[in-house]
């Protein structure tokens, strides 16, 4: 199909006439069309920053977290201790970097074994 320069600017001045006509028509179309667009960025977005950004870690599959449990108590999972990190980094262990992270409203840090680095999320 060959462009026909005339012929399209004719359709195009039709259609914004009939968007001028009918501003309920365009007013929804407008805002179906941000709608869409706006939903399209954020889902984008999310996903990125989810699951097609890699890890700032060599080999993340080898990643893992570790908990604490208390029977006693009820407490299947929750959040460990700095006295049981300590434990654990000064025993022999089956890992080969052992690190932790905080988070706070003020402060992201990430420690693996004497290294401390300050996170920027």
């Amino acid at each position: 199909m060959a462009l026909r320069p005339l012929s399209d600017m004719n359709e195009l001045k039709f259609t914004l006439r009939q968007l001028l006509k009918n501003p309920g028509f365009t007013a929804v179309a407008v805002l179906t069309l941000a709608l869409g667009i706006g939903a399209n960025t954020a889902l984008f977005s999310i996903i990125n920053a989810v699951l097609l950004r890699p890890l700032l870690y060599p080999e993340p599959d080898r990643l893992v977290a570790v908990c604490e449990s208390n029977a006693r108590l009820g407490w299947d999972h929750y959040v460990t201790s700095m006295g049981a990190f300590s434990d654990w980094h000064e025993q022999s262990s089956p890992f080969q970097e052992l690190g932790w992270a905080t988070v706070r409203a003020d402060v992201h840090a990430l420690r693996v074994n004497n290294n401390v680095r300050r996170l920027n999320l």
